[in-house]
């Protein structure tokens, strides 16, 4: 499955480098919706809430009544994840707050596994935590496994070539896929057909951001790949 992402900052849509720098800002969310209206979901992080510094509520809302989408940033107790089942959030997506075992148990009971997504995005072959601030000693291979019981699936991203557009790590995701049987979407330096379709292959899907969003990738050619039947994406030879 493909999976478009909506990164929300200061009320609008916005590309990051690496999580620091901005690269690129969209004022209207609904444009983006409206671009991405044939993916059967969406991924919306709130990097304000991720980076403590406030939260684009009103706008996850407005996103979520429109669209089937997988929301997280800054998701640090249950009330949080509480609050974006309420807005419509479809999965809650869980970082930082995975690595305290009390505030994650919490969450399970009060929105179940199978609403949770658990976030492990790697930096120099570390997890890194607090809207990728700081680095944890444990690799993601590590983890999967610990998690796994938590949630109903994995979002992991190689931070190391996030928003760069030169590929993503394939290698590291295929031992990710030997270190885990639940599902996992994989971000971080997406860029083309070929990553999208290598990743397809190990039964791994595909969160795209800013390869869409400076229109590397074709959204039309991605829409292609979209069956409407299951909403996942179409096998094609590499």
């Amino acid at each position: 499955m493909i999976v478009p992402c909506i990164d929300l900052m200061d009320g609008k849509v916005v590309q990051l480098v690496q999580g620091r720098d901005k690269a690129l800002e969209v004022d209207s969310a609904d444009e983006m919706l409206a671009k991405f209206a044939a993916f059967p979901e969406i991924q919306v992080i709130d990097l304000d809430a991720a980076l403590g510094r406030g939260s684009n509520d009103s706008l996850i809302a407005h996103i979520a009544g429109r669209a089937k989408c997988r929301i997280g940033g800054g998701v640090r107790s249950a009330e949080r994840a509480r609050a974006l089942l309420a807005q419509g959030a479809h999965k809650v997506i869980v970082g930082t707050a995975a690595f305290d075992r009390t505030v994650l148990e919490a969450i399970v009971a009060a929105i179940g596994a199978e609403r949770l997504m658990v976030a492990l995005d790697s930096k120099g072959g570390k997890v890194v935590v607090q809207g990728w601030q700081e680095s944890t000693s444990a690799s993601a291979e590590e983890l999967l496994p610990q998690l796994a019981p938590y949630c109903s699936g994995f979002l992991c991203t190689y931070v190391d070539k996030e928003g760069m557009m030169q590929g993503t790590d394939l290698d590291w995701f295929r031992r990710l896929r030997a270190a885990t049987q639940k599902p996992i979407t994989a971000a971080g330096g997406i860029t083309t057909m070929e990553d999208i379709r290598a990743l397809e292959a190990l039964n791994i899907d595909a969160a795209v951001g800013m390869a869409i969003y400076t229109g590397r990738l074709d959204l039309r050619e991605l829409a292609r790949e979209v069956r409407p039947e299951s909403g996942a994406t179409r096998r094609a030879p590499l």
